[in-house]
């Protein structure tokens, strides 16, 4: 048995009925020929990388009552026609029909009696591609081990010989609860201060919770004892210090419609760019690629939330997660991630100045982020209570209506192989990322990049975000709007025409705004013919009535 890292583990702890831990992607792939089975492929090749590839045979064992965090282990019962799945869109097999199907599936939670992942090959798909949908729990992998896992099951040639062979492989016995008490007890007893520091933060929390500041504070002092006694206690008092410097910001961010508690169901939407188009608006505006991402996002928010009456005065604030990998771990497979707080500047209606002010606000997160070690959050999840993290959660769960937490929205993004991947000679055209959504941020964006293009994915919850596919496409409109603010003009033959193209659609803030006036007319319009429709009723009620008296009176 491996024990998981405690920043692994949080992503098991996270997890409620309407919150889920995992991580999706979406491949879309060319079929290299009429006869070409996709999910035959796909099955042989699983089938062959689970004797190398950990995260793919392990599954989790939970220490009983949160004493620990929980551990991996080969699962004796391993069934691959569980975790390697083949369904079938209707005609016409449309992208929306696509999103609608990516969204069911991602809006289901995993089953921990197996290894946390599970594959999809969609057929089906009108324009004759097929899709490939993995679904990985985060505690198994994170977004840099997903580009590894892809690129690990495919190949850089139509050719290629498939490097991974089925190898056999034991499982290990299902540990009993008894089993894990005592490992966790040897465990303990092998880390002294981390048992005794793990134990004081328990009942500092509770006690914070309960609103006991006497005992919080003995046990704080009595944490700073113990570490001082071992030698740890100017090593801690840095990394407290470290932390408290880029810690999220106390206030509460602006309410937009997502920030709320979360249902079970999801939506999800895609578009894609080429890339070309996102580094030319780099050079035209002195920033970065993702710069240019992040004053998109919020280009694209701000038109969204115009359109629906509910921009707030304030800038958004978004996290941004951040990897940390150095290439040399141990483990290539464990979460290492970190995240930055990043404002989001929707308050302004100038497309250039959007992006200065996405670049600065970048600067000021990495340099926070700068200030922490690689390893601070990592080290800080180590001594972090499993039962106190599972009660954190659900309390945030049940305050998401009533208060804002400091961030509205995550947007990651990813970037991904610049040469062509293929599976068993199947061209790879697009990998879409697919992320996840917690309660009180009902909306993810993220982007990643392949060869020459660019794919943006969003993820949201289905009644909070009911447009998601309108709020997908003011990225795209927002791209034009700063090719027409920079006068860039896009590579190729047919830039001319594009450029044409754009200047004749609104801005996506125009069309946000043309499109809520439309509403407005409808309602009025609505309003006016229901008010017509009852006074016509009234006088004919009147009449009649009239009539009727008349009659009587005869």
């Amino acid at each position: 048995m491996q024990q998981l890292s405690g920043l692994d583990a949080a992503f098991l702890y996270m997890e409620t009925p309407n919150t889920y831990g995992h991580v999706n992607g979406l491949a879309l792939y060319q079929r290299p020929s009429p006869d070409f089975k996709p999910f035959e492929e796909v099955r042989a090749r699983f089938g062959a990388m689970v004797g190398h590839i950990d995260p793919l045979r392990r599954r989790v064992a939970e220490v009983p009552f949160g004493l620990d965090h929980p551990y991996w282990f080969d699962d004796p019962e391993f069934d691959l026609d569980y975790h390697v799945r083949e369904i079938g869109l209707a005609p016409p097999g449309n992208s929306e029909q696509l999103g609608e199907q990516v969204a069911r599936i991602i809006g289901r939670p995993m089953d921990r009696r197996h290894p946390l992942w599970e594959v999809y090959v969609i057929e089906g798909l009108d324009d004759g591609h097929w899709a490939l949908l993995t679904k990985f729990h985060h505690a198994t992998i994170d977004g840099a081990a997903g580009v590894i896992m892809l690129r690990m099951m495919t190949d850089l040639a139509p050719d290629a010989e498939f490097p991974f062979v089925e190898v056999p492989w034991q499982g290990e016995h299902v540990p009993s609860d008894t089993e894990l008490l005592q490992q966790t007890v040897r465990h303990l007893v092998a880390n002294p201060v981390k048992a005794t520091r793990l134990s004081l933060r328990m009942v500092r929390n509770l006690a914070d919770a309960a609103g006991i500041t006497s005992l919080s504070g003995a046990a704080s002092r009595a944490r700073d004892v113990i570490a001082g006694a071992a030698g740890r206690s100017e090593e801690s008092a840095q990394l407290s210090e470290q932390l408290r410097k880029v810690s999220m910001p106390l206030t509460p961010a602006p309410p937009t419609p997502w920030n709320k508690a979360v249902g079970p169901h999801r939506r999800f939407a895609m578009r894609s760019v080429p890339l070309d188009d996102i580094k030319i608006l780099k050079n035209a505006t002195g920033g970065t690629v993702n710069d240019v991402v992040m004053a998109i996002c919020a280009g694209a928010l701000r038109a969204y939330l115009l359109g629906h009456d509910a921009l707030p005065d304030a800038p958004l604030r978004s996290m941004v997660p951040v990897s940390v990998r150095t290439g040399l771990e141990e483990d290539p497979w464990t979460n290492l991630v970190s995240s930055l707080v990043a404002e989001l500047p929707t308050d302004c209606d100038d497309p250039l100045e959007r992006v200065a002010r996405c670049r600065d606000a970048m600067q000021v997160a990495k340099q926070q982020l700068d200030l922490v070690p690689a390893d601070a959050i990592m080290r800080a999840t180590e001594v972090t209570s499993p039962i106190v993290a599972t009660a954190a959660i659900r309390l945030q769960a049940r305050l998401a209506d009533r208060f804002n937490l400091p961030v509205n929205v995550v947007i990651s993004n990813v970037p991904g192989p610049r040469e062509p991947l293929y599976l068993a000679g199947a061209k790879l055209d697009a990998y879409v990322p697919v992320s996840t959504i917690s309660n009180g941020v009902g909306l993810n964006i993220t982007v990643h990049s392949y060869e020459d293009r660019l794919d943006f994915g969003l993820v949201a919850d289905r009644d909070l975000v009911p447009d998601l596919w309108d709020l997908v496409d003011l990225h795209i409109a927002e791209i034009d709007t700063l090719f027409e603010a920079t006068g860039a003009q896009r590579p190729g033959s047919d830039a001319a025409s594009r450029r044409r193209s754009a200047a004749k659609q609104p801005s996506a803030e125009k069309s946000a705004r043309k499109k809520s006036a439309r509403k407005s007319t409808a309602k009025k319009t609505a309003a006016k013919k229901s008010a017509a429709r009852k006074t016509t009723a009234k006088k004919t009620a009147a009449k009649k009535s009239g009539v009727t008296k008349r009659r009587a009176a005869s």
